[in-house]
């Protein structure tokens, strides 16, 4: 039972996130045209109780562009991550960001997905 407690638990107070998202971490463009790129913007919260900055965000190709600011964000205040895919090919798409906050074990993760006529 000790050892299940652990596991359940250690997980969350190591890894627990430093952000609140304002906006749904996943977004559905619907059917959108090929070559025309499209922007979302992803909001989150510092709540981590002290000064937070994005070290990186990484996108699986570079049909997807992320824009950040480099500023430190205060305890309580919001930020945003812009997103902008612009499409090569038609048919279904589905993307992974993920963004990496200093002092944050692992990477929070946001996805883009659609369709490109």
């Amino acid at each position: 039972m000790k050892s299940l407690f652990l596991f359940f638990i250690i997980p969350a107070v190591f890894f627990s996130s430093k952000v609140e998202w304002l906006s749904p971490t996943r977004h559905d463009f619907g059917d959108i045209r090929q070559g025309v790129p499209v922007q979302v913007d992803f909001t989150y919260r510092n709540v981590s109780g002290e000064m937070l900055t994005i070290d990186n965000v990484r996108t699986t190709c570079s049909c997807t562009t992320p824009d950040w600011s480099e500023e430190m964000v205060a305890n309580g205040d919001t930020s945003v991550i812009q997103i902008t895919y612009d499409a090569r090919k038609t048919g279904y798409f589905r993307k992974k960001i993920a963004v990496y906050f200093t002092g944050q074990q692992g990477a929070e993760k946001l996805y883009i997905e659609g369709y490109v006529e």
